[in-house]
């Protein structure tokens, strides 16, 4: 970074330490991809992982401008289509999905055994095809809201608890003005196909301010909630809000905060008032700051070792030298400090973003994994509660993506280099090699596809 304080030598030894206990050297595999190299301004289109060939290993989908590229969990490529998918920058003036949104989804829609991949294209028509092949299958252009230009923003979901991934949530914004996901229509897929009737729309929906609804079962009842400053029931009733004002909302995450309350959490993120909130399907539970300073990203985990409790580290929004600060599972600031104190000396002062929660040693304590800041530039592993960096991937990361795709259920940093993929496994021993597959988690999966730069 561009200014640098003195680290205690005894810090430096320990960092040391726990920088050789995450992995060194991890393995790297890399994809060139038949994609034009992404212009460093242009923050269109992004990743997910899924079984696409029905290999039961993940399979990567990466989009940009113009193409939806489809690789296999080895490299060999299976399919590209050059269309006009619906991705884009600035949600606010594009519209959804926004900065590093990938647009895309997969599941067995159809219930015939095999992967299905969706996505819209710029037309507002949603695109059915087979998984394995790109071969289209079945498309619909289903009517949209008078106020919008057309669908944005396609997601898989199960809204009728059939466990099945049979039902969509399509979502749009207002075309004038400033731009958010108020509009909602949720299908049963094969309805929508066949030109049938929506399951329920609202243009009540109050979103994120920079990108789309995300879905996860809050409950346990094997239905999909609809998450935003606003939850909605699967039936498309309001639920529950944020504490009331007028709020700007920078992302949201899903977590079992409070374990002794009923289901699992959204933590949102406020711009403007500055304030992290945790919200349960019956109200608020907290809301809290420290020293009005804009969090505006998060990482939300177990960040602890040997501990359960759920901690959410905020990244301060300074153009440069950070100041992260960390609240505990009750909204309490309990960790603060100064990101160049910390950093490697080459990293960028402006800091680190696109910011996940990882699962990487295979222990029950969880890091965060990032890219530097407004540059397409290294790739670091820290950890949330001290801010020590455990690793530093030399890169040049226009994307970065986390997911389990080697089949042991530790997480892979999956990174977008220009034309190439470079995926990165730990290849140390994994302590728990019967930990159940992170993809047997339909929350997992849900979350894993309907992201964006704001909400990882």
């Amino acid at each position: 970074m561009a200014v640098k304080k003195l680290v205690p030598t005894a810090l430096i030894i320990v960092l040391a330490i726990l920088t050789a206990a995450y992995a060194a050297n991890p393995a790297q595999q890399v994809i060139k991809l038949d994609i034009p190299p992404l212009d460093v301004e242009d923050s269109a289109g992004g990743i997910i992982a899924a079984d696409v060939n029905n290999d039961k290993k993940p399979d990567y989908l990466v989009t940009v401008r113009g193409h939806l590229a489809v690789y296999d969990n080895s490299g060999e490529k299976l399919w590209i289509k050059k269309t006009n998918i619906a991705v884009g920058g600035q949600s606010e003036s594009q519209g959804l999905p926004g900065h590093h949104g990938p647009g895309t989804a997969a599941a067995d829609v159809d219930n015939d055994g095999k992967i299905e991949v969706l996505y819209l294209t710029k037309d507002s028509v949603l695109h059915i095809v087979d998984g394995a092949t790109g071969r289209q299958e079945s498309s619909a252009k289903p009517p949209f809201p008078d106020g919008a230009a057309g669908w944005e923003l396609a997601m898989i979901a199960d809204f009728r608890g059939t466990g099945k991934d049979n039902d969509i949530l399509l979502q749009t914004t207002n075309k004038s003005g400033y731009r958010t996901g108020k509009y909602l229509a949720a299908y049963e897929i094969d309805a929508l196909i066949k030109g049938g009737r929506p399951l329920w729309t609202t243009d009540k929906f109050v979103s994120c301010a920079h990108n789309g609804a995300r879905l996860a079962d809050l409950d346990g009842d094997g239905k999909d909630e609809v998450l935003g400053v606003t939850i909605f029931s699967p039936a498309g009733k309001l639920i529950t809000r944020a504490i009331e004002g007028r709020y700007h909302a920078d992302s949201i995450f899903v977590a079992d905060v409070r374990p002794e309350l009923p289901g699992l959490e959204m933590v949102m993120l406020e711009e403007g008032a500055n304030q992290v909130q945790v919200i349960a399907l019956k109200g608020p539970v907290w809301r809290s700051h420290f020293k009005k300073q804009e969090p505006q990203n998060a990482a939300v985990g177990k960040f602890k070792a040997n501990s359960d409790e759920i901690f959410i580290w905020c990244r301060s929004r300074y153009p440069e030298h950070q100041k992260p600060f960390v609240f505990d599972s009750k909204g309490n600031k309990v960790f603060d400090y100064e990101m160049d104190n910390l950093a490697p000396e080459d990293w960028t002062a402006s800091g680190v973003e696109v910011i996940h929660t990882i699962d990487w040693t295979g222990e029950k304590q969880q890091l965060a994994c990032a890219k530097e800041r407004h540059t397409s530039g290294d790739v670091c592993l820290f950890e949330p509660l001290t801010g020590k960096f455990a690793l530093t991937l030399p890169e040049k990361a226009d994307r970065l993506y986390v997911a389990d795709t080697s089949g042991d259920w530790r997480e892979e940093i999956v990174v977008l280099n220009g034309s190439e993929l470079h995926i990165y496994a730990n290849q140390e021993s994994n302590p728990n090699p019967n930990h159940r597959r992170l993809w047997a988690n339909r929350n997992y999966r849900r979350l894993k596809q309907c992201h964006n730069y704001y909400s990882p």
